[in-house]
């Protein structure tokens, strides 16, 4: 009777992969604006960065390329939300630090960890994973561990916008 459950508990709760629908939630940032997924992806696709811990060495990194490659992000319309279950103060200094543009949001109590699926077993931390989602909440790419430290696929699995692609001259 037990297994069953216990079954059903993993499959409900699985991380989202390419072709699923991204979880619709609403969060704050560590500047105290509000974004929700369903009406940012509206705008452009939003690259939902998953980290561990800020100020480590592999986060640094990921987060300095994601800093370094934005204007690539931006020209296709797109955003990044980093989030981690640091807390709102330690957010604010790693983010200032790295001089990032792009919104980092506190996850302390793991709400969002959860809806992804992607808390590191026993841990209270993020597992690194990059979730680019387009239109209608539309996973269009995964990346995961040491793939998700380099953004470039990321940026590459960002789809022109449907105006854009209008705008473009016929080839």
């Amino acid at each position: 009777m037990l297994l069953p459950l216990l079954t059903a508990g993993f499959l409900a709760a699985a991380v989202p992969q390419a072709g699923d629908t991204a979880p619709d939630f609403t969060v704050t940032d560590t500047d105290g604006k509000s974004y929700t997924l369903s009406e940012k992806v509206k705008e452009g696709p939003v690259i939902v960065a998953f980290f561990p811990k800020a100020f480590t060495p592999g986060c640094t990194s990921e987060l300095t390329a994601y800093r370094d490659r934005y204007a690539d992000i931006e020209k296709l319309k797109g955003q990044v939300l980093a989030i981690s279950m640091d807390d709102t103060e330690t957010l604010k200094k790693f983010k200032d630090s790295l001089k990032a543009p792009f919104a980092f949001i506190p996850d302390p109590d793991g709400k969002l960890v959860k809806q992804f699926d992607v808390k590191t077993p026993v841990m209270s931390f993020a597992q690194r994973y990059t979730f680019v989602v387009g239109e209608g909440r539309k996973v269009l790419k995964v990346d995961s561990g040491k793939d998700a430290v380099d953004p470039s696929s990321a940026i590459a699995a960002c789809p022109l916008r449907k105006q854009d692609a209008k705008k473009a001259p016929a080839p």
